[in-house]
């Protein structure tokens, strides 16, 4: 027998005999994840009970202080397009401990040794994570209709808002796959996360207006891509000056996803 029938063709040969099969491949890979959830869905802690919490938490304990009268329902609907934004920015930071726990776990050893495109599995983990996200979303907008929160620019602005933050959700994932995948532990993820996401949320318009906060922490604010988006968000479900929170926002998107993509995906490729 000669030596050419022997030969066995690589694992990956057959990886790029379509261009696009990496689309189907990454969306499969997402769905796993979702399903993976029906097995631990005590993973779902931070997007489900956390915004509840700090809904009833800011809303019943400071709007009195806070909102002229002390009437918290005069609160609600500055706070509750804020709170959406520190929500939903707080659950990024998941995309990035999962990655980084799947990796210590093996699998994505297991992923290279399949016929799949070498990136698949990276987007497919994202993609996944977009809907914890919008779980998130739900969560908190249905918790705060309850309160008695209401679209007052529009059901439609309402939906482009929550739109939006999503969309800026997946933009700075980018910033937590890129730790994910450099850092050695998910606690080391998680903590680094933290010191970042605790000042640019709470030192912001989330809770209370700019002018009201000490000048040296005003300037922070108003470079703060936090505070633009809580902006846009403000200026779509209860009206106001879009153009300019909306374009900044949009900017910061771009920004976010052309600086720290690429660093993300030259680790992942490191590492696989």
């Amino acid at each position: 027998m000669s030596a050419a029938t022997l030969e066995v063709p690589p694992a990956h040969a057959g990886r790029r005999t379509r261009p696009f099969a990496w689309v189907q491949q990454s969306l499969t890979l997402a769905w796993r994840n979702i399903v993976r959830i029906r097995q631990n869905p005590e993973a779902l802690a931070d997007v489900t009970f956390q915004p509840i919490i700090f809904l009833v938490l800011f809303v019943f304990v400071f709007g009195g202080a806070i909102s002229q009268g002390g009437d918290w329902h005069q609160y609600l609907p500055y706070l509750l397009p804020g709170l959406l934004v520190q929500t939903v920015v707080f659950s990024t930071m998941g995309t990035g401990v999962a990655l980084n726990d799947d990796f210590a776990k093996g699998v994505f050893d297991r992923f290279r040794s399949l016929p799949i495109a070498r990136i698949a599995p990276l987007i497919g983990a994202v993609l996944g994570d977009a809907v914890r996200y919008a779980l998130s979303i739900v969560i908190l907008m249905v918790s705060g209709f309850v309160l008695g929160f209401r679209f007052e620019n529009g059901v439609a602005n309402g939906l482009l808002a929550m739109l939006i933050v999503l969309l800026f959700a997946l933009s700075m994932c980018w910033i937590w796959v890129w730790l994910g995948l450099t850092l050695k532990t998910a606690q080391g993820v998680q903590g680094i996360a933290f010191l970042v996401m605790f000042p640019l949320t709470f030192g912001s318009n989330i809770f209370v207006p700019t002018d009201t906060l000490p000048g040296f922490l005003q300037s922070f604010v108003h470079i703060s891509p936090i505070t633009y988006l809580v902006d846009t968000e403000r200026a779509l479900m209860g009206g106001g000056d879009l153009q300019k929170p909306l374009l900044i926002t949009l900017a910061w998107m771009v920004g976010l996803v052309a600086v720290f993509a690429p660093l993300a995906i030259r680790a992942y490729r490191r590492r696989t």
